[in-house]
């Protein structure tokens, strides 16, 4: 039998990696990867359905999935996860704490976006700072004129405006228009080197070991989404899918173990695996869900809290019902 051609969308990370150089099978697959960045991955996906597997925003896939609209069914592979207490920016001159940010400008490329969901998450639970408290500006990081890629209808209270068409976010809180700066990257151009910008939070490292600790919670960004129309033409392909990407993020870590000769370009990459695995444990980069069930139901309540999506998803809606259990051997 032909085996089926799909074509998936990924980013290159370590832990896709296997896949990408054939080392890792799909069951029944003939793939077409895409190494792509998350910018162009969503935008295509979402927009115009370009891939029949994608990785993709948990945030704007929580937008479509709440409307009953999403073109993909998402499966519990979390192939971008990060603590994102470093995705607050501050003016250091004016910000000392994170209390500070009431009533102040924060720029962000997207209101939506999952990391600034749980970065508005970490900043109301730890710190008691609301969305309401802060007025966001949108606009672009490095190019002016971004654009939301999901229509979003915020709570009142909430205030969201355009940076003007001409100039971008970067550049606002490098002259103190801004007092502030939200994003999963960090600011551009002249920006990166004004030393009276930094992270709000001086360690934070130190500060989300803490955050895990106190609530077990490891941020998830993206998941993998497979074509609808695909996943009910072909019932075995959803839990096919998940098996390879598993395969491929096992063999990625028993590379990165191996430090015989590290596999990254990075120093201290033994003292890293070792702190990461003593904080948040040996499988600190779990997919599945049973394994991450906290922090997929802390992130769907912030984001009906925070009005961006039309209802509280429960878990059980989110993902390929083949994908929720597995068989043991």
């Amino acid at each position: 039998m032909a085996k089926l051609a799909l074509s998936i969308a990924m980013g290159d990370y370590d832990r896709n990696r296997p896949l990408y150089d054939g080392e890792v099978q799909i069951d029944g697959v003939e793939p077409t990867f895409m190494l792509l960045s998350p910018e162009e991955m969503f935008f295509r996906a979402f927009r115009y359905q370009d891939f029949d597997a994608s990785e993709i925003s948990f945030s704007s896939y929580l937008v479509k999935a709440a409307q009953g609209t999403s073109p993909y069914i998402a499966l519990p592979a979390f192939l971008s996860r990060a603590f994102r207490h470093t995705s607050i920016y501050v003016r250091k001159d004016r910000i000392r704490s994170p209390e500070d940010l009431r009533g102040k400008r924060i720029g962000v490329p997207e209101y939506q976006l999952t990391a600034n969901v749980w970065a508005r998450a970490l900043l109301e639970d730890d710190y008691g700072v609301k969305p309401s408290d802060v007025q966001w500006v949108r606009g672009g990081i490095d190019e002016p004129g971004r654009l939301e890629k999901i229509s979003l209808s915020l709570p009142a209270g909430v205030s969201l405006t355009d940076a003007p068409a001409d100039t971008t976010i970067s550049d606002m809180l490098d002259r103190g228009e801004l007092d502030g700066f939200m994003a999963p990257r960090a600011p551009f151009g002249a920006a990166q080197h004004n030393p009276d910008i930094g992270w709000l939070f001086d360690d934070p490292t130190a500060v989300a070991k803490d955050y895990y600790r106190r609530t077990g919670i490891f941020p998830i960004m993206h998941l993998l989404g497979l074509r609808k129309t695909l996943a009910d033409q072909h019932p075995w392909l959803a839990a096919a899918l998940l098996k390879a990407f598993e395969q491929s993020k096992a063999r990625a870590l028993e590379k990165l173990s191996d430090t015989s000769a590290t596999k990254v370009t990075l120093p201290f990459v033994e003292e890293q695996l070792k702190s990461a695995r003593e904080a948040l444990g040996e499988d600190f980069w779990s997919y599945g869900v049973h394994a991450n069930r906290k922090t997929l139901e802390a992130f769907t309540r912030h984001h009906f809290q925070q009005g961006l999506s039309c209802r509280q998803v429960p878990i059980e809606e989110l993902f390929h019902p083949s994908t929720y259990e597995s068989f043991k051997i």
